[in-house]
């Protein structure tokens, strides 16, 4: 009997605690994004980017063109692009990673392509002007990089700049990145669907 009063009071005792223990997990649990992780969302989707590659010491000049697809990582705290094109060096291949960095209160980027070569940056944004700097080793120097956005939106126009002190600054790449425009179907076969009519012959051909 002793035994049984025991084991009711235990079962009692952790039924009465679950119900705390469920509350204190949802307290330990990760907060989701906040607002500044949302601004990244603007960059979502496919975007069309069209750029001129000035003569410098990094890259062959000319034309460069691409298209970006881009979307949320699972758990939506960064966005994840992978882009494809064509440049002066040839047809490229890249993959990006926006996300923002809560400890240093500035936005971080990551990318790769199939060149091989990688690069790291950081970015601010006012309004619709995003920028992001970088630094890195190039023949031994430290070569400072300023990638700058002015956005709207179905656009934004972009400048990348280097510089060898941080203060003498020239352009490397300026161009315009766009919302694919969709084509509007004409007015009768859009009045047609609404009204689930069927096409005329001569419309079928």
């Amino acid at each position: 009997m002793k035994r049984a009063r025991l084991a009711i009071l235990l079962i009692s005792g952790l039924l009465a605690a679950a119900p705390a223990a469920r509350a204190d997990e949802k307290t330990k649990e990760t907060p989701g994004p906040g607002p500044e992780v949302k601004k990244l969302g603007y960059f979502l989707g496919t975007w069309n980017c069209v750029g001129q590659v000035m003569p410098n010491a990094l890259m062959p000049a000319g034309r460069y063109t691409w298209t970006d697809k881009c979307d949320w990582f699972p758990g939506g705290f960064q966005v994840v692009c992978y882009s494809a094109g064509r440049s002066p060096m040839g047809p490229t291949k890249g993959l990006a990673i926006l996300a923002y960095d809560p400890e240093e209160k500035t936005y971080t980027y990551r990318g790769i392509d199939n060149s091989g070569s990688s690069s790291a940056a950081r970015g601010t944004v006012e309004g619709n002007d995003w920028t992001y700097t970088s630094e890195e080793k190039v023949n031994g120097k430290t070569l400072h990089g300023r990638y700058s956005m002015t956005t709207s939106p179905t656009s934004y126009s972009f400048r990348y700049e280097t510089s060898e002190d941080g203060k003498n600054w020239a352009l490397v790449m300026e161009g315009k990145t766009m919302r694919p425009v969709k084509k509007e179907r004409p007015e009768r076969e859009r009045e047609r669907e609404r009204k689930r009519e069927p096409a005329e012959p001569h419309e079928m051909k």
